[in-house]
C-alpha cells in the first residue's frame, strides 16, 4: 500500500467513525489485554464495533472486545479502544497505528496507552503498575516509507514520547489513592511467541523494565500526529527465565490483580487534564 492508498484509508474510516456519533472526543484510550472491563463501567453515549467502521482493522486476540467505546468521564468526552490490533496478527503496521490516526482525526489531542505486560525490572511483581517513561521500539517503525505531511511531518521528535506533565499527574492521582505506581521503560517486541530469557537478559542490560507487544509504535504514531500521550504498563506476568511459564490465559487472568486501580488512574487522570 503506498502512502496515498494509506492516506485514504484513513480518512474513510475516519469519515464512517464520524457518521456514526456526535460526540467530540478530546481524550483517547486504549485499553489492552484483559483491561476492558474499564469501559463496561462508562456512561456511554455509543458502543461501535470496529467492524462496523469501514476499512478499519479487527483483532482476533481474546481479551480484545474489539469495539469503540464512545463515553464520558465526569463531564469529559471520551473515546476508548476496547482491545487493539497487532502486528503480530498479520496486519501490516499501517493498519496497527491506523486507530491512533483516526482517533486524531476526531480531534484527540491526548492518549492513554495502556497495555498488559511482562515484568523485566526485578523490584516488580505481578499486578504492579508502571508509568511508562520512555520505550525501545523492537518493531518497525510506523513512519517508515513516504511520508505524508497529512499524517505529520518527516522527522517527528521523540525525545520526550510519553509527556513528562502528564507522567506527573499520574503520579499525583497514585499518591493520593495510596497506589503503588512504577516508573519504568517499556519494550516492545513483535511477538506473538514470549520472549527467551537470554532475550530478557539483553532488555535488561539494555535498560528495559517491562516488555510487551503493542504500544510503541502507537506512540510514534500518536506524536507523529502530534498528540500528547501517556502510557501505562499493567505487569501480568514476570518476563522469561523468572521462575514460570508464560501463557496468554494468565495475562488476562492478571488483570483482576490491577483492574481497579488502574481505573482509578484512568479516570483520575481524565478529570484532571485540561485539552
Amino acid at each position: 500500500m503506498d502512502k496515498t492508498d494509506e492516506t485514504d484509508k484513513i480518512q474513510t474510516a475516519y469519515l464512517s467513525l464520524k457518521s456514526k456519533i456526535d460526540l467530540k472526543p478530546r481524550i483517547g484510550i486504549v485499553l489492552g489485554s484483559g483491561l476492558g472491563d474499564f469501559a463496561d463501567s462508562l456512561q456511554k453515549d455509543a458502543v461501535i464495533p470496529y467492524g462496523a467502521v469501514k476499512g478499519f482493522p479487527v483483532g482476533t486476540v481474546s481479551g480484545h472486545a474489539g469495539r469503540f467505546v464512545f463515553a464520558r468521564i465526569g463531564d469529559k468526552p471520551v473515546l476508548v479502544m476496547q482491545g487493539r490490533v497487532h502486528y503480530y496478527e498479520g496486519y501490516p503496521m499501517s493498519d496497527v497505528v491506523l486507530p491512533v490516526r483516526v482517533m486524531a482525526l476526531l480531534g484527540v489531542k491526548v492518549l492513554f496507552l495502556t497495555n498488559a505486560a511482562g515484568g523485566i525490572n526485578r523490584a516488580f511483581r505481578k499486578g504492579s503498575l508502571m508509568a511508562i517513561t520512555d520505550h525501545i521500539c523492537a518493531a518497525p517503525n510506523p513512519l517508515i516509507g513516504p511520508n505524508s505531511d497529512f499524517l505529520g511531518k518527516r522527522f517527528p521528535d521523540m525525545t520526550e514520547v510519553y509527556d513528562r506533565k502528564l507522567s506527573d499527574i499520574l503520579f499525583a492521582i497514585a499518591r493520593e489513592e495510596n497506589i503503588p505506581l512504577q516508573r519504568g521503560v517499556y519494550y516492545q517486541c513483535t511477538g506473538p511467541s514470549f520472549e527467551t530469557p537470554a532475550e530478557i537478559r539483553m532488555m535488561e542490560r539494555m535498560g528495559a523494565d517491562a516488555v510487551g507487544m503493542s504500544t510503541a509504535v502507537e506512540a510514534i504514531a500518536a506524536r507523529h500526529a502530534g498528540l500528547r500521550v501517556a502510557g501505562v504498563s499493567a505487569i501480568s506476568n514476570l518476563a522469561a527465565g523468572f521462575g514460570e511459564e508464560l501463557s496468554h490465559n494468565d495475562v488476562t487472568e492478571a488483570a483482576k490483580l490491577y483492574k481497579d486501580n488502574l481505573a482509578k488512574l484512568i479516570s483520575g487522570f481524565v478529570e484532571r487534564i485540561e485539552v
